[in-house]
């Protein structure tokens, strides 16, 4: 069992559990593996759009993270493999400031996650766009439908699979289908399937991974997971390989939408020796 996506403390919009609280919920839960994936702080010259600034984690909290993970590392070692890491936001036109940013840290790195939360708007400013169900509503309003938001983030998403990040960018494309956080408030009228396979294809002939993201099932506009279970059938038509990852935000969000994830599927795909989730069986 294995959980690719994690966050911590370090996370000014998270939580104040530690990361040895973490470690031990993970063992209770059976897991092998964990990745601590803790948003980077944002590239150089960034404003962060949301109101409270909370988007990632500081600079000035990089030591401490990692000296943090090690420390649990040393703890635990022998009971589960601890992954440090990091969720990178793909950022259009911040991408030399990113390339820096993994050149410098990227060795550090034992793993990683590549995402989209952030949207070049009309107006050239930059709109997050998982924030909050009212903060989207005014997206609406500027892009000039629903359905322009999502053509934008799966536009973007490609973007960031495309992306000569240099040799640290991580393999792992993080919730793919993140613009359906508020679809049962904000309805779209079509599934943007080509824009979806156009993405799996990118993902499959550059070798890349899938975040299997169970933090939508718990979402109250959104109710599963990212992707969901079309594109899943999809990637594993691909071979393209599934990491799960709970995207928990606090301790007891491990493990979250995991039964109706793998459990669903364990009739088509299975778990590879290495224990990380598999769908090319």
């Amino acid at each position: 069992m294995r959980d690719g996506h994690i966050h911590t403390s370090f996370c000014p919009h998270g939580t104040k559990d530690s990361i040895d609280d973490y470690v031990q919920r993970a063992l209770e839960l059976g897991y092998t593996e964990i990745t601590f994936a803790e948003h980077a702080p944002l590239p150089e010259g960034f404003i962060d759009p949301t109101p409270m600034k909370d988007s990632a984690m500081r600079y000035e909290d990089l030591d401490r993270y990692f000296q943090t993970i090690e420390e649990a590392t040393e703890k635990f070692r022998g009971k589960i493999k601890i992954n440090t890491g990091f969720e990178i936001d793909f950022i259009e036109g911040y991408e030399v400031q990113t390339v820096n940013f993994l050149n410098q840290f990227g060795p550090r790195l034992d793993d990683a996650v590549l995402s989209v939360h952030f949207l070049k708007n009309p107006t050239g400013g930059y709109d997050c766009l998982d924030y909050s169900p009212d903060n989207f509503g005014e997206m609406v309003k500027d892009y000039g439908s629903v359905e322009n938001i999502h053509l934008h983030y799966y536009q973007t998403v490609l973007e960031s699979i495309l992306a000569d990040l240099g040799p640290y960018k991580p393999k792992r494309i993080g919730h793919i289908t993140l613009a359906n956080k508020f679809r049962i408030k904000f309805p779209i009228q079509q599934e943007f399937t080509d824009e979806i396979t156009e993405i799996l294809e990118n993902v499959s002939k550059h070798g890349y991974e899938l975040d299997y993201n169970g933090a939508g099932t718990a979402k109250p506009l959104c109710r599963e997971p990212y992707p969901p279970e079309w594109v899943i059938n999809e990637a594993q038509k691909r071979g393209i390989r599934l990491v799960y990852g709970s995207d928990a935000h606090q301790v007891k969000e491990l493990g979250q939408g995991i039964d109706s994830m793998l459990i669903k599927k364990s009739a088509s795909a299975s778990f590879s020796p290495d224990k990380r989730w598999r769908a090319d069986q």
